[in-house]
């Protein structure tokens, strides 16, 4: 069964952190593009960041760039999105998406709810 589970989210205070991961089981991710995306209350969901397949270029929008950070670790078969620097507007729920380089095959995970407050 092909799968993205994202974990991670969590509470965090304005200009903290957190590391937020998609692992993938049922398929390779080395072979697949892999952004994160993200959805607050009200609005609609909204690619942030994206890792390509299989030059390894990244590529974000103005509002995080400079303080989110896309990796993958091709051991574990794992995407982290390090959040930095955080602040009350990146309060969303994150979801991780991948795509095939292949035959443009989709999937999405579950999501991860990040709130950034004091």
């Amino acid at each position: 069964q092909l799968q993205l589970v994202e974990t991670g989210g969590g509470l965090v205070q304005p200009g903290g952190s957190l590391r937020l991961s998609c692992a993938a089981s049922g398929f390779t991710s080395d072979h697949y593009g892999i952004g994160w995306f993200r959805q607050a209350p009200g609005k609609e969901r909204e690619g942030v960041i994206c890792l390509s397949s299989p030059d390894g270029t990244t590529s974000s929008v103005d509002s995080v760039r400079g303080r989110f950070t896309i990796s993958r670790d091709h051991t574990s078969n794992t995407v982290y999105l390090q959040l930095n620097n955080l602040k009350p507007e990146d309060t969303a729920i994150y979801y991780c998406n991948a795509v095939s380089d292949f035959d443009g095959a989709e999937y999405w995970g579950q999501g991860t709810q990040v709130t950034v407050s004091s």
